[in-house]
């Protein structure tokens, strides 16, 4: 073997064992030899090391757990997901919402925080990210020097190096004021990335995109803003705006990037002024500061015919944006992402009968998230996790003690 390939395959090794070793509770060097293809002498050094590093712990052998009788007892190993912690953060218009997890995710604790978007500044909106994942790390009992990854989901495009381009009126810097470089001191892996596209890893790891590749993530709330997932990996763009909606300006029958909750309330004011209203629906007695995106959709839920026709009139309006994207980027389904997917069964069940029949490729399916509200900071975990687990082996908090104790 030459001498200057021994490294690169000594880190591929390591790298596949940790890979097996991240997704899996308990095993031992023979599983490691199935599932990775390695010696056994190999294998057995590699979980020592790895051991060594701190990403490993060695558990009680097979006879002391009742699983072998006979023989040398295996050695069995398990991932240490308490080695470090990994911090998502939904940094929203409005709020700024942060959980911490283990390295496999589980979250330990969150924290959310309020933000007045009319009276917010990239100043502001730093500090109120670094205080909300301060006060979450000290609920999880963990400090700053625990954390191996972050990832902040952000309102805004955001290019490959996690910065956002200039927006003609200063939205998108406010939205993503340097979060990759006011964290730098928090965390040796940063990643900011767009909340639509968070959204998509969230559907992805444990969604309504559970082993599909090709789908479109639909944060539908307030904005439209859309994560795209295509072969198998999520687009970016340059500058980071392959989710950007503005074009839907210009689609006939959507007319904007409004969300599906102002055209609840846009509908339901509508259907007020003309009378349409059943006498006995609930939203004709309602004050017109009460009508509002959640109370129409819990009144449909209910069962109330107005409240039902108020939501079936926005779906011709999702089957436009749904059409769109099935058109472009040949998707397998849209799913209605946010905490507005909760109630947006009617508005979905009026796009599938919108849906034009004109498409010639078949019309993508439209489901709704189970993800809630917290979808960015869940898709935000979820990445930090992904990063973590890519660049473990570099990070000096897991080197191997003689680099630690240098360090």
């Amino acid at each position: 073997m030459d001498a200057t390939t021994t490294p690169s395959l000594r880190r591929h090794s390591l790298d596949a064992v940790l890979r097996l070793a991240w997704s899996t509770d308990a095993f031992t060097a023979s599983d490691v030899i199935a599932g990775v293809g390695l010696t056994r002498s190999t294998a057995i050094d590699v979980l020592d090391e790895l051991t060594q590093r701190g990403l490993l712990n060695e558990m009680p052998n097979a006879r002391a757990v009742g699983e072998y009788s006979k023989g040398r007892p295996a050695r069995r190993f398990g991932f240490r997901a308490d080695a470090g912690v990994v911090v998502g953060v939904d940094a929203g218009r409005g709020h700024i919402t942060a959980a911490v997890a283990d390295l496999r995710g589980d979250v330990l604790a969150t924290s959310r925080l309020t933000v007045d978007p009319e009276r917010d500044s990239p100043d502001r909106r730093r500090r109120a990210a670094e205080t909300t994942v301060s006060a979450t790390l000290t609920r999880a009992q963990r400090t700053r020097d625990d954390i191996v990854a972050m990832c902040v989901g952000v309102p805004a495009p955001v290019d490959r190096d996690g910065r956002s381009p200039v927006h003609y009126d200063r939205f998108w810097e406010r939205m993503n004021p340097g979060f990759v470089d006011s964290f730098a001191a928090w965390s040796p892996i940063v990643r900011v990335e767009n909340d639509a596209s968070l959204a998509a890893i969230a559907e992805r790891a444990r969604g309504a995109a559970v082993g599909c590749d090709d789908f479109v993530a639909l944060l539908a709330g307030e904005r439209f803003g859309a994560g795209i997932h295509l072969d198998g990996r999520l687009l970016r763009g340059k500058h980071g705006g392959a989710g950007e909606t503005v074009a839907f300006d210009r689609v006939d029958g959507v007319g904007s990037a409004e969300g599906l909750a102002p055209r609840c309330v846009a509908a339901a004011h509508a259907a007020r002024a003309a009378g349409t209203l059943p006498p006995d629906s609930p939203l004709r007695r309602l004050a017109p500061e009460e009508v509002d995106a959640k109370t129409v959709l819990d009144l449909a839920a209910a069962g109330d015919e107005g409240a039902l026709a108020v939501a079936r009139e926005v779906g011709p309006a999702l089957a436009g944006v749904v059409g769109m994207f099935g058109s472009l980027f040949d998707v397998d389904r849209v799913i209605v992402s946010g905490a507005i997917a909760a109630g947006a069964a009617p508005i979905i069940a009026a796009a599938r009968d919108a849906l034009p029949r004109a498409l010639d490729l078949p019309a993508p399916a439209i489901a709704a998230s189970t993800l809630g509200a917290d979808i960015v900071s869940i898709g935000a975990v979820a990445a930090a996790v992904d990063a973590a687990r890519e660049r473990a082996l570099d990070l000096p908090a897991f080197g191997l003690p003689a680099e630690r104790s240098r360090a």
